[in-house]
């Protein structure tokens, strides 16, 4: 896989232990890579991230991953608010309501599988911009492919013969927690961000089925 070097001046070093143990996903909601590609790298736009991959799979490294890209902003995900400093940002050429090429999904799951076996990062700990940054984004949106990269060994995703839970609000938020959602946001920025990530189609008041699906997750990722 070739990385074509595109750098961006906007980013500084990690804070606190310097080291990234998770992604996350985004789409750059722009008509082409090369308009996300220069906002991207001009400094009066203070955005950045490590990587954009385009709709034919071409990678561009933005921000060595030893540094701290400025793509999460404000921020939380299992106790820690400096996302930035704690993750690898990468940008997805996508509009949010186009379902994303097999090229780019290709070159995403190398692109993981290099970071992961580099930085010891846990392929489970793959996320949206969504999950960290609830009601305030949804990238990488509905038509993302979730339940394909964790296929291919990325992410989490519930599995069908899992255990059913009964409707439990209290439990639901703590495992939600457990798995690293903001647990002071409240219920309904909480279950939203579960179920576009998730659930996509799913409507309506906090049921069984979200329970059990969040139960499951907190239990694959904590054991």
């Amino acid at each position: 896989m070739k990385i074509i070097p595109h750098a961006s001046p906007n980013f500084t070093e990690r804070r606190g232990a310097g080291r990234p143990h998770m992604v996350v996903l985004h789409y750059t909601a722009m008509d082409s890579a090369a308009a996300a590609l220069e906002r991207l790298c001009t400094s009066e736009f203070q955005v950045s991230a490590h990587y954009l991959i385009d709709q034919s799979g071409q990678v561009f490294e933005m921000v060595h991953p030893d540094m701290r890209a400025w793509h999460a902003g404000q921020s939380f995900w299992a106790g820690e608010h400096d996302i930035n400093s704690v993750s690898i940002g990468i940008e997805l050429c996508n509009q949010g309501v186009h379902p994303y090429p097999f090229a780019q999904m290709a070159a995403l799951q190398s692109v993981l599988a290099n970071l992961c076996a580099q930085y010891d990062i846990d392929p489970r700990q793959v996320w949206g911009h969504s999950d960290v940054a609830m009601g305030r984004k949804t990238d990488p949106g509905r038509r993302f492919d979730w339940r394909g990269l964790w296929w291919a060994g990325f992410g989490l995703w519930p599995r069908a013969a899992a255990p059913i839970v009964p409707l439990n609000e209290n439990q639901f938020m703590e495992n939600a927690a457990r798995i690293g959602y903001d647990h002071a946001a409240g219920l309904d920025a909480v279950l939203a961000a579960v179920r576009l990530h998730f659930a996509p189609m799913r409507t309506g008041p906090l049921d069984a089925v979200d329970c059990t699906l969040v139960h499951d997750l907190a239990t694959q990722i904590n054991g």
